[in-house]
């Protein structure tokens, strides 16, 4: 039984609690059953850093009537419960979403989290890259790079071929295979 989450974040200044849109994908027993992207309006609003719109290209017009952080939480939260979360380079999305957690005042929930870039590198070693990019390429999967729902939806689909080809399919062996690299949020 292999279930997790993935999760991506964009974000719409350099501040770690500046999430401008959240992306989950749901995998239960292997399969990807739901993915979910929320624009949100960051407690920025309206300032974006021109930086940030070059790289994902949402703007503050695009979020303007958009629900908060706070306001999309309980529902992201609820898709994500009990699961393993993996994002692409974990450490900033987990940043952000402890930031965010922490200026809206939420607690954060008891959640182990594994960056798929680890994971890539334990399948396939010797790659040149591990972007998300490179390996979407590599794995001929397509996707609108640097959109929170569709970089989620990657991500799962790259730490399931992963796993696939690691031979683990349980959420016990990644935990046994990954065992230095899981972290707790």
């Amino acid at each position: 039984m292999l279930d997790f989450c993935a999760i991506d974040f964009e974000t719409a200044t350099h501040e770690r609690n500046s999430a401008c849109e959240m992306g989950i994908c749901v995998v239960e027993n292997g399969e990807i059953v739901k993915t979910q992207t929320w624009l949100i309006k960051p407690p920025s609003f309206p300032y974006f850093n021109p930086r940030n719109i070059d790289v994902h290209g949402i703007r503050p017009e695009d979020v303007q009537n958009s629900p908060t952080f706070e306001e999309v939480w309980h529902e992201a939260e609820n898709l994500m419960y009990g699961n393993l979360m993996i994002a692409h380079n974990a450490a900033f999305d987990a940043g952000v979403l402890r930031s965010s957690l922490d200026y809206y005042g939420f607690f954060k929930p008891k959640m182990e989290y594994l960056c798929s870039i680890q994971i890539a590198k334990k399948s396939w070693k010797n790659l040149p890259r591990y972007g998300l990019k490179s390996l979407a390429e590599q794995h001929q999967l397509s996707f609108n790079h640097h959109r929170a729902g569709d970089d989620a939806e990657v991500c799962a689909k790259i730490s399931l071929l992963a796993f696939q080809n690691l031979m683990i399919t349980r959420n016990d062996e990644v935990k046994e295979v990954m065992k230095k690299s899981v972290k707790m949020l």
